[in-house]
C-alpha cells in the first residue's frame, strides 16, 4: 500500500521534548519538509521538558561544554528575537565546594582560559550578597556571572512555534509501533505510516524501548527525580527571595553528590532545590510509591537544607516528579545509528542538556542532513561504550 504523499518527509524527528522541538526547527531552518512526532497530546508533563524552570551556565568541568555554551547562549537569544518571548533572567550562578574540590577548580580554570565573566567569592562577600544562604567555614564559591534561569515550559512552546510557521508539520498522540529501516525509513504510528530519508530519534526516557527493535542496545538508565519546593519559616524574613542565587553545592561536606537550586517561578515564595540525580524507574510506572521522608535523596536535601539554608522549613512543601535518561558517564549520545546511517539519536542528557539544546537540536540536523558540525563530538559518540 502507498503512503499518501502528505505523509512522506525529508525528516521525521521522533520526540517533541526540548531537545526534538529544536532539531525539527533547525531541520525546518534548513528549508527540510519535517514532521514532528510525539506519542502524548502536547503539552504533558510524562517527559524531562516539563516545568517552568532550568539552570543556564557556562560554569562546566568538562571543557567541551564551556565551550559550546558560547553558541548556545547566542541561539537562546536569537529564538527570544523570533519568538518576541522572554526566555533567560540572568542571576548569576553560584558554585560552592569543599576547598581544593578538584571538580570547583577544574570549573574556573575553564572559565578563566576563555576569558569569561565569572569571580571568586570571599566568605563575608558570600554572607553579604546572599543572607540567608550560609556556608561552613572552609567552603570555597565562585559566581559564573552569565549564569541563570530558562523558562522551560515557555521555550518549548516557543521553539515549536517557530518549527510551525516556517511550515514544519506536529503529529501528537502518535505512539511508534514499528520502525522499518532502509533508504526510506518508514515509521507506524497508532494511526499512521510516515516515510522519510531521514529519521532523527529524541525519545527521552523511551530512547531504549525505540532503539531495542532497532538492533540497538545503549547503557541508558532512566531515573526519576524528585523535584522540591522549600517554604521560608517566616516568609521575608531572609532575604532570601529578595536575592535567591542559581546554585549548584558540588560534594556538600564532602559527600558524592551535587545539590541545585535556583529561584521558583512554579510556586511563587517557595525555593527549588534538588538532589542531582534518582531512583531508576520504568517511565511508562514512575509513580512515586515510597513516602517522601524514606527516600534517601530527599533526606540528603533536607539535611542539606537545614544545614545551607537555616531559614526555610527543612521538609519539602511540594515534590513534584521529573525522568533524567542518563549515561555511564553523564555525557550526551550524538550519533548515528551504527548499521543505519539515516537514523541520527539524540540521547542520554543526564539531566544537564536542557541549557545546550538549542545547540543539540542544531548538531542533530547538521548530522541529518549530511552536514559536519565544528565540534569534536567523539564525547558524544556510541563507540565509546561497549554496545551490541
Amino acid at each position: 500500500m502507498a503512503v499518501p504523499s502528505s505523509s512522506v518527509f525529508d525528516c521525521i524527528v521522533l520526540g517533541a521534548g526540548i531537545q526534538g522541538s529544536f532539531t525539527a526547527y533547525h531541520l525546518a531552518k534548513n528549508h527540510k519538509k519535517t514532521l514532528l512526532l510525539e506519542q502524548f497530546p502536547l503539552p504533558h508533563s510524562r517527559g524531562s521538558s516539563h516545568g517552568q524552570t532550568r539552570i543556564i551556565r557556562r560554569a562546566y568541568a568538562e571543557d567541551f561544554y564551556t565551550n559550546m555554551m558560547e553558541e548556545s547562549y547566542q541561539l537562546w537569544a536569537e529564538l527570544e528575537k523570533e519568538s518576541g518571548v522572554k526566555l533567560y533572567r540572568k542571576t548569576g550562578l553560584v558554585v560552592i565546594a569543599p576547598p581544593g574540590n578538584e571538580e570547583f577548580e577544574t570549573i574556573w580554570k575553564n572559565l578563566e582560559e576563555r576569558k569569561l565573566p565569572w569571580e571568586s567569592l570571599m566568605q563575608e562577600q558570600f554572607k553579604q550578597k546572599y543572607p540567608g544562604f550560609s556556608l561552613n567555614p572552609e567552603e570555597v564559591a565562585g559566581c559564573d556571572h552569565d549564569g541563570g534561569v530558562l523558562s522551560a515550559d515557555k521555550a518549548l512552546r516557543a521553539v515549536q512555534e517557530q518549527f510551525l510557521k516556517m511550515g514544519g508539520v506536529i503529529r501528537d498522540g502518535e505512539k511508534v509501533k514499528h520502525i522499518q529501516p532502509g533508504q526510506v525509513v518508514k515509521v507506524t504510528t497508532n494511526s499512521s505510516v510516515f516515510e522519510a530519508e531521514h529519521l532523527v530519534i529524541t525519545a527521552g526516557p523511551w530512547a531504549q524501548k525505540v532503539l531495542s527493535p532497532l538492533g540497538l542496545e545503549l547503557p541508558l538508565k532512566t531515573l526519576r527525580i524528585n523535584v522540591c519546593y522549600w517554604k521560608e519559616k517566616i516568609p521575608g524574613k531572609s532575604g532570601l527571595l529578595q536575592n535567591f542565587p542559581t546554585f549548584l553545592a558540588v560534594n556538600p561536606n564532602g559527600e558524592e553528590h551535587e545539590v541545585y537550586g535556583l529561584p521558583s517561578q512554579e510556586y511563587p515564595g517557595l525555593f527549588k532545590i534538588c538532589f542531582h540525580g534518582g531512583n531508576e524507574a520504568d517511565p511508562e510506572a514512575r509513580e512515586l510509591q515510597d513516602k517522601p521522608n524514606e527516600i534517601q535523596d530527599i533526606q540528603i536535601l533536607c539535611k542539606f537544607v537545614s544545614q545551607y539554608f537555616p531559614d526555610l522549613h527543612p521538609k519539602p512543601a511540594v515534590i513534584e516528579q521529573c525522568m533524567y535518561t542518563s549515561t555511564p558517564d553523564c555525557n550526551f549520545i550524538l550519533d548515528y545509528h551504527p548499521l543505519h546511517k539515516n537514523i541520527v539519536i539524540g540521547s542520554g542528557f543526564s539531566g544537564h542538556g536542557f541549557k545546550l539544546s538549542p545547540l543539540v537540536g542544531k548538531i542533530l540536523c547538521e548530522l541529518s542532513i549530511g552536514k559536519q558540525p565544528i565540534y569534536d563530538l567523539k564525547p558524544f559518540s556510541i563507540t565509546r561504550f561497549k554496545t551490541q
